[in-house]
């Protein structure tokens, strides 16, 4: 080797080492983190790779993530399929406008969800992300009745305790209540709200294991959920033009299982009184409660349905809205004669790539098996805490493990103990919670739930904090 090359190589390597630095006085100074402040932030750990279910942080040390990046990881990070799609993507066509020109990912990827989803939803539009995908959901509602000549249903019904994005459309279908998006006032549109629903589903400790996801799916409807739903479309259909939930779980709201009968009584119901069903599968969608859509729980259908987080992998931001052909029409006859949405990002080449290699490995099937064992590993793991002094319930469903305790908790104080355990695991409001990636190993589930059950077992006090006081995904 001359003297050159070992040079070259030399500072190649440290200029390698010098892009790895993590400026953390930088980002503590300039950079926006979510749901955080710029003078008090959250404390930040800087990761410098990921591989499978692994982080390795700043200092080198391991921790296996309990939150699939919030959700998004199904598969773990570096999947060579993934990364290869993604690669070929790039040298080929990272990006082109999506008005007036098509190309071959955008088709793959549509051609993926509309085979994948049920039948009725055939028409798909290419978001940006989760909460693009809710709004451009709920404007072709609107946009629909405009087409039926019926502008009086402009408002939109869903449940109390739902988180559907940020955006500002979005933050009108979230919780008015507890929600972190309150302080907006009436620079958010009102929107009808109902109680949200409260007959159980899944693993439950605090009911005695009375209901599990694999018998519970033919329980009877809570009289109580059944009246509020009947009285609600009774009395404000007619300025009703959808409904939006989220299915089974409602996740940011607090990790709660809803039955299956719910949503049966709510599709028939839209359809009674001629109302539109969004169901918003952003952090359901592609297996995450056992089914490959929570809608399956119940054998229904929606007009419309919302995707993204494991569209990708959680490698590249995409997300999906799809329609029914009867949205699609009712739009067309809208006085705009056109749906009135387009981002520039807007069916990114790279992001379906990335999003054809996800959903082809979904399409191995793969995962039933595997959230079936993460499932029943979780509830055999995580039951005993509900013997724990501030423990309100463990509820398991799927691949979703929870801990909810009496108290909102200390978020940055319970991320040290789970780093100091080898866990990266995000509570939010009173949550200890954990929705690992697909491929995570019996072993490494059980450093997860053993965390949880350590750091559960040692609050002994309420830990709220000025950052927890509004509902977020953690």
């Amino acid at each position: 080797m001359s003297k050159a090359t070992s040079s070259q190589s030399v500072n190649s390597s440290s200029h390698s080492q010098a892009d790895n630095q993590i400026d953390f006085a930088f980002d503590k100074q300039h950079i926006w983190h979510p749901y955080t402040s710029m003078t008090n932030a959250l404390p930040t750990y800087g990761v410098q790779s990921a591989t499978g279910c692994e982080l390795t942080l700043a200092d080198g040390k391991k921790v296996i993530d309990g939150t699939s990046s919030w959700w998004a990881c199904v598969h773990g990070y570096g999947h060579k399929d993934i990364i290869s799609a993604m690669q070929q993507q790039l040298q080929c066509l990272s990006h082109v406008m999506f008005g007036g020109i098509t190309h071959k990912p955008a088709i793959d990827v549509s051609k993926l969800l509309v085979e994948m989803t049920c039948p009725n939803l055939t028409k798909v539009f290419l978001a940006d992300s989760g909460s693009i995908a809710v709004e451009v959901a709920l404007k072709m509602a609107l946009q629909y009745w405009q087409g039926q000549n019926q502008p009086n249903k402009q408002k939109i019904m869903t449940v109390k305790r739902g988180y559907h994005g940020d955006t500002f459309a979005a933050m009108s279908v979230c919780d008015p209540d507890g929600g972190m998006h309150t302080m907006f006032g009436d620079n958010v549109t009102k929107q009808k709200f109902i109680a949200a629903p409260q007959t159980p589903f899944g693993f439950s400790a605090k009911q005695n294991s009375a209901q599990q996801a694999t018998n519970s799916n033919n329980l009877s409807l809570l009289p109580q959920d059944e009246q509020t739903l009947k009285q609600a479309f009774e009395q404000h259909h007619q300025h009703i033009a959808a409904v939006i939930i989220e299915p089974i779980l409602q996740g940011a709201g607090g990790m709660r299982f809803y039955s299956p009968a719910y949503l049966r009584l709510l599709r028939q119901l839209c359809d009674q009184y001629d109302v539109l069903l969004i169901l918003d599968e952003i952090a359901t969608g592609f297996g995450r409660t056992g089914k490959l859509f929570a809608y399956e729980h119940a054998n229904i259908e929606p007009d419309l349905l919302c995707l993204g987080k494991a569209l990708t992998g959680g490698y590249i931001s995409l997300a999906a809205t799809l329609c029914s052909d009867k949205v699609a029409q009712g739009i067309s006859d809208s006085p705009a004669g056109v749906f009135m949405h387009g981002p520039t990002f807007m069916g990114n080449p790279l992001a379906c790539a990335a999003a054809t290699a996800s959903l082809t490995l979904i399409k191995q099937n793969q995962w039933p098996e595997q959230i079936k064992q993460m499932e029943a590993q979780m509830v055999n793991e995580l039951a005993q805490a509900i013997e724990f002094d501030e423990v309100v319930d463990v509820r398991v469903l799927g691949g979703i493990g929870v801990i909810e305790m009496k108290h909102t908790v200390n978020t940055s104080a319970l991320q040290q103990r789970f780093i100091e355990q080898g866990v990266w695991v995000r509570p939010f409001s009173n949550l200890i919670y954990i929705m690992p990636p697909y491929t995570i190993s019996s072993e490494q589930l059980s450093q997860l739930t053993s965390a949880m059950k350590k750091v559960a077992a040692s609050i002994t006090t309420p830990q709220m904090t000025p950052d927890a006081a509004f509902i977020s995904h953690g």
